[in-house]
């Protein structure tokens, strides 16, 4: 047995406290909670997981909470929570919707880091801007391509086909109070078509229409399992159903695409400022938005989306142009207001 001299027995005493403190020291710092991040997101539900896990590994000291529903949906309830707002961060919400929410001094204006390297067009115009974007989506049409021989349907190739006679009861789209797919087709229409022409193609599309879905997948869903042979979706949905292998032909009307944006921003009042401003930070990097590019045809962060099969080569240039998402916030409420008291009657059942 080894015999330990005091001084040697002293010094040892001293090195094992210390190294005992170290260890307690950095184990209370490993035992520190991680920041909970509530996040209200309308986001597909196959892109939250990816979202997550990539941004908390990047962030492993804070975790994404997510509350998830439709886009018309979330907005109510952030509008409904704006005297008491419980989110930290709203995410993958129409830019239409968070334009409103900033009309509303809801908003916290922040520019992240990596703003400056994504494309100015698809975030708000104010600098610092209240939102950011992550991705933009828009309109498509599914054609049951099986259904329709079927009934003697001949292929719509714009908007007002759909209007015609022949395509009675045949046809599902989004409600514009719960889908921001939905809101962003009757805000096309009435700014291509012109307020007065706008609800009158509608009213001669609403003859057609079967039923009005609170979601703005559903009805490319319906479409591909033969329930309607027209569903009027958006292209992410649209080029996932096509992929299962459903008899689904994308149609893009040839007037234009209405479209919106996903996109991100910082909740005024959060207590949790700065695990929100990693989050706004996160999204704007590389990776987030290689995520965005799995599903969607256009991102925010140029160069880094990829040709999505189905998607025509020049869709960008199919978006309706000068789609103003100020106007859409401001007159969100007259325009769903005077929606519902003219078609709600054929709403989908909640």
């Amino acid at each position: 047995m080894k015999i330990i001299k005091k001084p040697q027995f002293f010094r040892f005493l001293r090195n094992t406290a210390l190294m005992s403190a170290m260890a307690l020291v950095a184990g209370a710092a490993t035992a520190q909670p991680k920041t909970a991040l509530l996040v209200y997101t309308a986001i597909e539900s196959d892109a939250m997981k990816a979202y997550k896990d990539g941004f908390e590994k990047a962030n492993p000291d804070v975790e994404i909470r997510w509350v998830r529903d439709s886009t018309g949906v979330v907005t109510a309830k952030l509008l409904a929570e704006k005297n008491n707002p419980q989110a930290d961060v709203v995410l993958g919400v129409a830019a239409s919707s968070l334009a409103l929410l900033s009309q509303e001094g809801m908003l916290l204006p922040y520019a992240p880091t990596g703003f400056k390297d994504l494309n100015p067009a698809y975030s708000d115009t104010a600098r610092p801007p209240a939102w950011v974007g992550m991705d933009v989506w828009g309109a498509t049409v599914c054609f049951n391509t099986i259904e329709a021989k079927k009934l003697n349907l001949p292929k719509p190739e714009t908007w007002k086909d759909l209007a015609k006679p022949i395509y009675k009861g045949q046809i599902v789209m989004p409600h514009p109070a719960s889908s921001g797919t939905g809101y962003l087709d009757v805000t096309a229409w009435l700014q291509m078509f012109g307020e007065a022409e706008g609800w009158k193609y509608m009213d001669a599309l609403h003859q057609n229409i079967a039923q009005y879905t609170h979601s703005g997948s559903k009805p490319c869903t319906m479409a591909g399992t033969g329930e309607f042979p027209i569903g009027i979706s958006f292209e992410f949905r649209a080029h996932q159903v096509k992929r299962t292998g459903a008899p689904v032909e994308l149609i893009f009307p040839k007037e234009g695409l209405g479209w919106d944006i996903e996109a991100s921003g910082i909740m005024k009042g959060t207590k949790n400022l700065a695990a929100a401003k990693k989050l706004a930070d996160w999204m704007t990097t590389k990776e987030a938005n290689q995520i965005s590019a799995t599903w969607w045809a256009i991102v925010a962060y140029p160069g880094i989306a990829k040709k999505v099969d189905g998607i025509p080569e020049n869709y960008e240039k199919m978006l309706v142009p000068n789609n103003d998402f100020n106007w859409s916030a401001k007159n969100r409420a007259r325009i769903l207001a005077e929606w519902s008291g003219r078609y709600n009657a054929k709403a989908e059942k909640k």
